[in-house]
């Protein structure tokens, strides 16, 4: 079974903890702040194997090192922000498949909120975590990218 916790992050942000029972993985996406994401790990006394960043921005990635201080885990960001995310395992671009937690997820490159955004999609569970791509009422707002970058991404 895959279940996702969606953990509330900051003022206006989530951070995904998905956990795999049959294979035992855990991974957490976009964790913002590490504190929420520990104190959920710990509740439910798992471990955690992979952090996803889907974009460079702070309110995704700040809880990035403390949670690799405290998990002995593998970190996975977009080739794009190899120079703005630190201490990455593994750099995805479009079209890699990479293990989420057990499930194999499709990287797709969606430019516009960031330049080197991407979204990781587990085809067989029907699952998109989109970062700053799609919101449920809207999209990111265009910070580095443009609009018809944007255009093309929510296009995908």
């Amino acid at each position: 079974m895959f279940e996702i916790e969606i953990i509330n992050s900051l003022d206006d942000n989530y951070i995904y903890l998905v956990h795999n029972n049959k294979k035992k993985l855990t991974a957490v996406i976009d964790p913002g702040e590490s504190k929420p994401v520990i104190n959920s790990l710990r509740k439910k006394n798992l471990s955690l194997d992979q952090i996803f960043n889907t974009h460079h921005h702070n309110d995704h990635v700040a809880g990035n090192e403390d949670l690799l201080k405290h998990y002995k885990c593998k970190l996975i960001a977009p080739i794009y922000d190899n120079h703005r995310i630190n201490n990455v395992n593994t750099f995805v671009s479009e079209g890699d498949k990479i293990e989420l937690a057990g499930e194999i997820a499709e990287v797709i490159f969606t430019p516009g909120h960031t330049l080197g955004h991407v979204c990781f999609y587990i085809k067989n569970l029907n699952i998109l975590f989109s970062g700053d791509t799609l919101f449920r009422l809207g999209c990111g707002r265009v910070f580095e990218g443009t609009y018809e970058q944007m255009k093309v991404s929510l296009e995908k």
